[in-house]
């Protein structure tokens, strides 16, 4: 069972939500937060593996809620909740680490979709998300530098896998395309990590379109 927590400032999208999810037997909402502040405390009480978050709430808002969150409890699976004219704050809810993002009008299918490719540990960008990253890149804040001992450049088979990365395939979809191991792709994405100064899919994908490395 997949256990979700719903934080967005508007009743109807949360009970819209929950009785969504509530179809899929393998989803289930253990809790409901109308601002940030709540969403913090409820994620330490009830340690949910995935937090659907809006963006634009009351008091601390979505983004604060994040980087709050993802520090106590790194494990927790976030997943955005995102309209069509948010795309600044979606670039650094990126960057502070979440693992996905929705738009609100998403269908079903790729919300459940979404939400159990987090709860796995995965980031599924949807394309016309990725399209939207990659337009606003050159708005999007220069990434750290990386260590003076990591090697920059990406191989041939890194770029492969991180390509891959960006069209939203999972590691067996990979493995499967390049014709190894799911081990051997999970070694070149911490070789990736490592080399882009990342901890996660979503901001490999994002420092590589602001470096250039991905490009539409």
């Amino acid at each position: 069972m997949i256990r979700i927590l719903i934080a967005d400032d508007h009743l109807v999208v949360r009970e819209g939500l929950q009785l969504i999810l509530g179809m899929e037997e393998d989803l289930e909402v253990v809790g409901e937060a109308p601002n940030g502040e709540t969403a913090v405390r409820l994620a330490g009480e009830l340690q949910p593996d995935v937090i659907l978050m809006d963006l634009r709430m009351p008091g601390i808002g979505g983004l604060a809620a994040i980087e709050q969150i993802l520090a106590q409890w790194p494990q927790m699976a976030i997943v955005i909740l995102t309209t069509y004219n948010e795309d600044e704050l979606m670039i650094r809810g990126l960057q502070a680490g979440a693992r996905g993002f929705l738009l609100k009008d998403t269908g079903r299918e790729t919300l459940f979709h979404t939400i159990r490719a987090a709860a796995r540990g995965e980031t599924l960008l949807q394309p016309d998300v990725i399209a939207r990253l990659m337009t606003h890149t050159g708005q999007m804040p220069k990434p750290a530098a990386p260590q003076p001992s990591d090697q920059t450049i990406l191989t041939g088979r890194e770029l492969e896998v991180l390509t891959a990365v960006a069209r939203g395939d999972r590691n067996k979809e990979i493995a499967r395309q390049l014709g190894v191991t799911e081990r051997t792709i999970k070694a070149h994405l911490t070789n990736i990590y490592n080399k882009l100064g990342v901890d996660s899919r979503a901001a490999a994908v994002s420092v590589g379109m602001q470096q250039g490395i991905l490009i539409s």
